[in-house]
């Protein structure tokens, strides 16, 4: 047998062990920055289709308060409460940290078993000229928006490959990883990395039955947008860019349901990539088929 015909049987046997994941009832979902937004929304979706959901997030108390909307005591639970009487766990872990990372996925292996789904979500955002912003804090959204997805996507892929079951990662990206624009240097840069990391890393463990999603949403109304990073030169620069963002996502923002219901999806169905919301679908086309109308728009200044 050649060795090509040989790597085709193993990326079949990969897809066929993933496809238990159609059913996600019992299932261990982990799922990073869970303490509000996306990350709290996935946890209740994954909870309401039967999983157990560790939720992890620097925010502890936040990520309590996840965990306790999902544990509603019956007759008025759903999902992973009423089919195994407690259904989430919560842990507080800096995803940027690589160390921290690894001794909370022992923890999880240890406690809860292998998971059989990770959602790498938590993130920060950052909005600022390049020039005026600091190389630490450049380091500081790549340490968690993509070093904290590679830490993640590292120790977890680890077990799911030791235990031979397959499984499925999920790494949320942005939009902002299809269409450049000024002022998000850090941030698109940051996502887009994630983008490529995942498309690689599907092709990678596809032998080991692990299934990869990128979610690309657009603007979401999360706790991001409130807590984003202003950088300028002045006070007044950054109160004028950071009102103009704000009402520009009241405008359009998406809710994080939306963005979870998604990500679900993507599991069961196994989709390489998924885009949520019109404005990431049209970036994503201009990105493919019109580079040029869309660098003329990166030109443009965020909410003008």
């Amino acid at each position: 047998m050649s060795p090509r015909i040989a790597q085709i049987r193993r990326w079949r046997a990969g897809a066929a062990v993933r496809a238990r994941l159609r059913d996600l009832t019992g299932t261990l979902v982990v799922v990073t920055g869970g303490a509000s937004g996306i990350g709290r929304a996935a946890a209740r979706a994954f909870a309401a289709e039967g999983a157990i959901v560790v939720v992890a997030d620097k925010d502890l108390d936040g990520a309590r308060e996840t965990v306790a909307l999902i544990d509603i005591p019956p007759p008025t639970a759903g999902g992973s409460t009423a089919v195994f009487g407690g259904g989430a766990h919560a842990y507080r872990v800096d995803v940027a940290d690589e160390q921290q990372v690894r001794e909370f996925a022992r923890t999880v292996r240890d406690r809860h078993g292998v998971p059989d789904v990770l959602v790498n979500n938590a993130g920060i955002g950052v909005i600022g000229a390049f020039a005026d912003t600091p190389q630490s804090t450049f380091e500081h959204v790549m340490g968690v928006n993509f070093w904290g997805v590679v830490y993640g996507c590292r120790v977890f892929s680890e077990q799911m490959i030791e235990r031979g079951t397959g499984g499925h990662i999920v790494n949320v990206s942005s939009a902002a990883a299809f269409m450049p624009q000024r002022d998000l240097a850090a941030y698109s840069t940051s996502k887009a990395a994630v983008f490529m990391l995942s498309e690689c890393l599907r092709a990678e463990l596809l032998e080991h039955g692990i299934g990869v999603t990128v979610v690309c949403p657009d603007l979401v109304d999360t706790d991001l947008t409130r807590t984003t990073e202003y950088v300028a030169p002045s006070n007044e620069l950054r109160s004028a860019r950071r009102r103009r963002t704000l009402a520009m996502y009241r405008r359009l923002h998406i809710p994080p349901e939306k963005v979870a219901d998604a990500i679900v999806g993507a599991v069961r169905h196994n989709r390489p990539v998924v885009t949520v919301a019109p404005g990431a679908k049209i970036r994503k086309w201009l990105m493919r088929f019109a580079p040029r109308v869309m660098r003329v728009g990166a030109r443009f200044d965020i909410g003008r």
